[in-house]
């Protein structure tokens, strides 16, 4: 009786072990691919600082997916689909108005960038962040994730685009993204 006592309780102790090291091995992979990785997206290659702002970009956002909830939320569309004749397209521009300002915030871009799919839906690509020069005070250019904006006086705003939902094979900040197509174009350059 000793011996099946010691036998049951050494295996009871080894398939605890057992599953102490399976449930804290898919804890470890859990976490491992808990970082929202985006092919194409993320990582971005700029470093973790930006990962982290890509990730709240995203995470802010995800509720825009379409454009009913954009405009719900004060986003209205101000361009139709602006494209480039060679560089490819930024696509439709929902602009909440009550955002623009100096301030530039990852949880609240002034831009949500939307392409237009074959079925008529619209697909969030992206967010733009803009300044207006107007209200633009500093000598130095405004600045996100690293990123100076580019000036655009014709339009009257200092803009970045970060594909946060569509790779660019352009670059994650560049404006134009030659994989979004214009069903209906209007060339712009933006």
């Amino acid at each position: 009786m000793g011996l099946k006592t010691t036998w049951l309780s050494a295996w009871i102790v080894r398939v605890l072990v057992m599953t102490s090291v399976l449930i804290s091995g898919a804890v470890a992979q859990t976490n491992s691919t808990d970082k929202r990785e985006a092919p194409g997206i993320l990582p971005s290659g700029y470093g973790e600082a930006v990962d982290r702002d890509i990730t709240t970009i995203r995470d802010a956002t995800a509720k825009f997916k379409t454009t009913e909830a954009a405009e719900a939320a004060g986003y209205k569309r101000v361009t139709g689909c602006v494209q480039h004749p060679r560089a490819g397209a930024m696509g439709y521009h929902f602009q909440n108005n009550a955002l623009l300002d100096t301030t530039l915030d990852p949880e609240h871009p002034e831009v949500l960038v939307y392409e237009k799919m074959p079925d008529g839906t619209f697909q969030l690509n992206g967010v733009e962040f803009l300044v207006p020069i107007s209200a633009w005070k500093s000598t130095e250019p405004p600045r996100i994730m690293g990123q100076t904006l580019m000036k655009v006086d014709s339009i009257g705003f200092w803009f970045l685009h970060v594909w946060t939902w569509k790779p660019d094979p352009s670059g994650l900040f560049a404006p134009w993204n030659p994989d979004v197509k214009c069903v209906e174009a209007s060339s712009m350059n933006h």
